[in-house]
């Protein structure tokens, strides 16, 4: 068995929401401002992450995420990454939605489950700064 990974997260500020759009939509304006913004486009739909104070009403949105963020750079060759994430936060019960970049990961919790997701983080051994 390899050695798991254990790595530093940030908890960024704010609040944020995971929306879809259409496929075929133009990239929206309001999308593209604040601290954390991501937009993946697949011929099924337009995703995008943002903060909730961005979304229009009526916009097809899941409000109420936090993000942690793995402080990197991260190895591109480092195994089990997001699995050392993911199962303590299974384990907890609790529900996640990821972004990857070139340069890390994020891994998003519903504010409610924020408090229970630090603790299972930690007693795993990862170290989380609020």
């Amino acid at each position: 068995m390899s050695p798991r990974a254990l790595l530093t997260l940030s908890l960024l500020p704010d609040r944020y929401a995971i929306c879809t759009l259409d496929a075929k939509t133009a990239t929206p304006e309001w999308s593209s401002t604040g601290p954390f913004v991501s937009v993946s486009r697949t011929p099924d739909e337009v995703s995008i992450v943002c903060p909730e104070a961005n979304v229009p009403s009526g916009t097809n949105s899941e409000p109420g995420w936090r993000i942690l963020k793995c402080e990197g750079p991260l190895d591109f060759s480092l195994p089990g990454i997001i699995a050392s994430i993911a199962e303590p936060l299974a384990d907890a019960g609790i529900a996640i939605f990821t972004i990857a970049t070139y340069h890390t990961d994020y891994v998003l919790i519903k504010e409610p489950q924020l408090e229970t997701a630090i603790s299972a983080l930690t007693t795993y051994g990862h170290a989380v700064r609020v």
